[in-house]
């Protein structure tokens, strides 16, 4: 346990040093974060890198750093994630949240062939049943995670700024 815990607090660590590196105001690399925290809560697997690159461009944020949001989503939290937004996703639709007898594996197989052979005959059957609810349930997770994570970076990169700032007044200072 103390490894992980080890290994969160160095990840953490050099997710913020990367994003003290990055051009921009505190607000376009909180916003291109932020993104990237949110697309990863959405059923698009393959495409989240892509995906919060546009939300970034379309709301200013930086785009660097909604790839560094991005991670959020990982072979670690994906299966967490993924049961949370079909459970809520199934609760919207009126199914009490139900998640038993749901394949993963064979929905996203499905949809990987479909797009690969752009054949979308059994679409509906194999894979829209857990996307469809996962894009429901994906909307509060996007929203939240958005919201909190943007505060977070943002509260950080200003006080990033102000640091910056002040060694920069204590070093004219001193020439």
């Amino acid at each position: 346990m103390e490894r992980i815990k080890l290994y969160f607090n160095r990840l953490i660590k050099k997710t913020l040093i990367q994003l003290q590196r990055l051009q921009g105001t505190p607000y376009s690399v909180a916003a291109g974060f932020a993104c990237g925290v949110a697309i990863s809560f959405t059923p698009f697997i393959g495409f989240h890198l892509i995906l919060a690159a546009i939300t970034a461009w379309l709301i200013r944020g930086n785009i660097v750093s909604s790839a560094l949001g991005t991670l959020i989503g990982n072979p670690w939290t994906f299966p967490f994630i993924w049961i949370a937004v079909l459970t809520t996703g199934r609760f919207f639709l009126g199914d009490g949240g139900n998640i038993e007898q749901v394949n993963f594996l064979r929905a996203f197989e499905a949809a990987g062939h479909a797009l690969l052979t752009f054949k979308f005959t059994n679409f509906g059957r194999d894979v829209w049943p857990i996307v469809f609810p996962m894009l429901l349930g994906c909307i509060p997770y996007y929203i939240i995670s958005w919201l909190i994570s943007f505060k977070l970076i943002k509260i950080t990169m200003e006080k990033i700024a102000q640091k910056k700032a002040r060694r920069l007044q204590q070093w004219g200072e001193h020439v």
